[in-house]
């Protein structure tokens, strides 16, 4: 597959500006695995203390963390201003049990590492260049015997999808895969098609 050229910063905001308030309502038809990677979640890590989400987006994921966890610190991540405005409003009824932070994962948020629990939704595969430097950050951001988990697009067979992926910020050559497996040991190692195989995503949790 073609790998997708970088986003500037100021090209995913961009991007983000235009569909942040019709995000939710548009992404459900084929953004699949996000409520089961949840529970994977909590299958591997029942009653994690602190956990981080790297590209939150507009916090359909926080509300569903901080629901699940009650007693959990929640932190979420983005790159993108207009995105974190819609989470805010999504996430205020938690207080500041859930905090949010607008910058690049690029390095760990902590030092000493202590989040229990890193998630990533439909972000790294929008990391180009960077999904690697992403996942070296979450592997230092996590206490010994964290967990990662992510749910990701995989691949896909079909040349003209793949560039109009590329189009929407997006690589999907497999690429997550490998390294992921390399910084940490599977407790959730799955691949799943899509439209009958026009892609497969990936669900992958790890402990540190």
């Amino acid at each position: 597959m073609t790998m997708s050229a970088p986003a500037a910063p100021n090209a995913i905001e961009g991007y983000y500006r235009l569909h942040a308030r019709i995000y939710d309502a548009t992404r459900w038809s084929f953004l699949f695995g996000r409520t089961a990677i949840l529970d994977d979640i909590a299958a591997a890590t029942p009653a994690p203390a602190q956990i981080l989400e790297v590209g939150c987006g507009t916090g359909r994921n926080l509300e569903r963390l901080a629901d699940r966890f009650p007693a959990a610190s929640i932190t979420g991540v983005d790159l993108s201003g207009t995105m974190l405005e819609v989470a805010r409003r999504k996430v205020a009824r938690f207080g500041d049990r859930v905090e949010l932070v607008h910058r690049a994962y690029d390095a760990p948020l902590r030092d000493p590492a202590a989040f229990d629990l890193v998630l990533f939704s439909y972000a790294l595969s929008m990391f180009n260049p960077g999904f690697e430097t992403a996942i070296a950050a979450a592997h230092a951001d996590l206490a010994p015997g964290g967990h990662i988990a992510v749910v990701d697009f995989h691949d896909t067979p079909l040349p003209v999808f793949a560039r109009w992926m590329g189009v929407n910020h997006v690589r999907m050559d497999g690429q997550l895969h490998g390294p992921l497996r390399q910084r940490f040991t599977p407790v959730a190692d799955r691949l799943h098609g899509a439209y009958g195989g026009v892609w497969r995503y990936l669900m992958f949790a790890g402990r540190k």
